[in-house]
């Protein structure tokens, strides 16, 4: 399949890039593959070239307004160009330098294809998990975890991270609890 070839030649490029130092060394990846699919919303009123804002991406009122209070203005080129992809249920492969905006790329969409099924209910069979986000360093797991959380502080969704070298007790209370979104190392 064409797109398999292209993801792994991608992916071989990033690891060579990476072992040899070169150019793109810094770049991160975001590779997402969603199971879910839900209809993308129409860019209206954007014209060629320009860029889209974050409402016109069709994500959640709740979203946009946690997305405002972080700061955000307009979305960066990798949030414009990989929030469609995601809502409309198509896997991504994405390369940015750091600092750009690839959390948000990944987590805005998540949240808004998980809001259905977000719920006040305190009992964790209402909250189990339906996206999995894993991630090389404990560092980036507590970021994307935080993140998520700011991202989607107006929706009655639950977000955790676990990795290794800490007891395993609080974990394990964290994913007795239930979480829709796991961010894992």
């Amino acid at each position: 399949d064409l797109a398999n070839d292209l993801i792994e030649a991608r992916w071989a490029h990033a690891r060579r890039q990476r072992s040899c130092g070169g150019e793109g060394a810094e770049e991160g990846l975001l590779l997402f593959h969603s199971p879910i699919i839900a209809p993308s919303a129409p860019l209206s009123g954007t014209l060629i070239g320009q860029m889209p804002t974050f409402s016109e991406l069709g994500l959640a009122p709740e979203i946009l307004r946690a997305v405002e209070g972080e700061g955000y203005t307009e979305p960066t080129p990798i949030q414009a160009q990989a929030i469609p992809h995601v809502l409309a249920g198509r896997d991504l492969l994405g390369a940015a330098q750091t600092g750009t905006g690839k959390t948000a790329a990944f987590v805005l969409p998540i949240l808004h294809l998980l809001k259905p099924f977000a719920t006040p209910s305190p009992s964790p069979a209402r909250h189990p998990v339906r996206a999995l986000v894993l991630t090389p360093t404990r560092e980036l797991a507590v970021q994307i975890s935080e993140n998520a959380a700011a991202y989607g502080k107006y929706l009655p969704l639950r977000s955790g991270v676990v990795y290794g070298g800490v007891p395993m007790p609080p974990q394990q209370k964290m994913l007795m609890a239930g979480v829709e979104i796991l961010i894992a190392t």
